[in-house]
This record gives structure tokens, sequence and C-alpha cells, in this order.
């Protein structure tokens, strides 16, 4: 944990900023923001990918305290290894680039018929009734807000980024860590909302993963060094 919050900083906002782009959650983002005010689709986003950063951190700081510093530098370092491996077996074995917005945009989809049929047939409804049987949360948060929440935090929980981001954070400083995944989130984010669907078919989804595997490749390398140094 001797490294400093710099290291930690920019090594989370390389491996954020190259997770996140073309992933399932910058496309519903984008897709979301198209049919939806953009503040609320974004302030939803932000929100979750912020709660779930710091989760993530909180959880890999945590670790060394329950397994030894040594065991968790080398799980991450084969995280590392794994996730780099991973993402250059998608470069060289998916045909579609935007099957996965293809993907999200079926899902929101099918989301979005079903909520205008279902508000349709409540139209008629009392006002007072509508309110009993609004949820408890959404008495105090927009709908659309909790949505996009809600799709973000669940399509991220066991994601490869958050992985990495607990991995991260067991290894190097957590304060860099989670500065960088969340400037990261940020940046990620406001992209997909400002750029829309125009931006996210212009991504190249192979040389966003192939960025991305040499980047966690680096990593690996990185820390097995590390650990040669300090045996």
């Amino acid at each position: 944990m001797g490294s400093s919050v710099l290291e930690g900083f920019t090594k989370s906002l390389a491996m954020t900023v190259l997770s996140e782009i073309g992933d399932k959650t910058f496309f519903a983002a984008a897709i979301l923001a198209m049919r939806h005010p953009r503040r609320l689709v974004l302030a939803g986003c932000l929100s979750s990918l912020i709660v779930m950063t710091i989760l993530s951190v909180l959880f890999g700081w945590a670790a060394p305290n329950l397994i030894s510093h040594k065991w968790t530098h080398q799980i991450t370092t084969l995280l590392f290894f794994g996730f780099g491996l991973w993402s250059f077996w998608e470069v060289f074995t998916d045909d579609k680039e935007s099957e996965e917005l293809a993907e999200v945009e079926a899902k929101l989809d099918a989301d979005w018929k079903a909520g205008n049929s279902v508000s349709k047939g409540n139209f008629k409804d009392d006002n007072d009734l509508k309110k009993q049987q609004k949820p408890f949360l959404a008495q105090f948060f927009s709908p659309i807000f909790l949505k996009a929440f809600s799709i973000t935090f669940f399509g991220e929980w066991g994601d490869k980024s958050q992985i990495a981001t607990i991995g991260l954070a067991s290894d190097i400083n957590p304060f860099g860590v989670v500065l960088g995944g969340i400037i990261g989130q940020v940046l990620c984010t406001t992209a997909a909302v400002l750029g829309g669907k125009s931006l996210a078919t212009q991504i190249s989804e192979k040389m966003v993963s192939l960025s991305s595997g040499m980047l966690f490749l680096v990593f690996a390398v990185q820390s097995l060094l590390t650990s040669v140094r300090e045996l």
C-alpha cells in the first residue's frame, strides 16, 4: 500500500476509460439520453457508477486485512493477465461490432413499450390512487433517475471493470483509485449522454478491446515485476 496517490489515480483512470467506452452501461446511457431528459439520465447513471466505484474500492481496501497482502497482490496480477487475455479473445472472436449495442437497444425498446402500455392503461385512474401505487423512492426521485440508476448499477455489477477496480484498490493507493475511477466514469458517461447513439455507433469495439487488453497486460507485467523485486 506504499504506492502513491498519483499511481492509483492514473491506473484507475486509464483502466476505467478503456473498460467503460463501448460497454453495455455506456450504450444504455446513450440510448436512455435519446428518450429522456439528459440531466436525469446523467444524474442517475453517474450516481450509480460513483456508488459502485466507492463500494469496489472499499472492498479492495479491506481485502488485505482479510487475506495477506502477498496473496492479494498475486490474485491482482492473475486478474490483470486474465482480463488482458479476455479482451484479446474478444477482438479475435467477435465478428459483429455492434452486437452489444443492438442487444442493449432491444432490451430498452422492450422496456419502453411495456412502460408505455402500462401508462396508457392507467391513464384514467384517479391521481390519488396513482400516488399510492408509486414505489416509495419514486415519491422522492424521478422514475427516470431511478431507471437510469438501476440499469447502470445492475449492468455494472460483476463487470470486469468492477473486479479490476477491486484488484487495484487492494494493491495500490485506494484514494487514488477511487478518484481516478470516478473521474473516468464522469468522462465516459458524460460523453455517452451528450453524444448519444451517434457517438456509440462510431466506436470501434474491437479497438477498445485491443487497447484495454494491452493496458491490462501492461498492469499485469508491472505487478509481476514488482512482486519479484519485493521477494
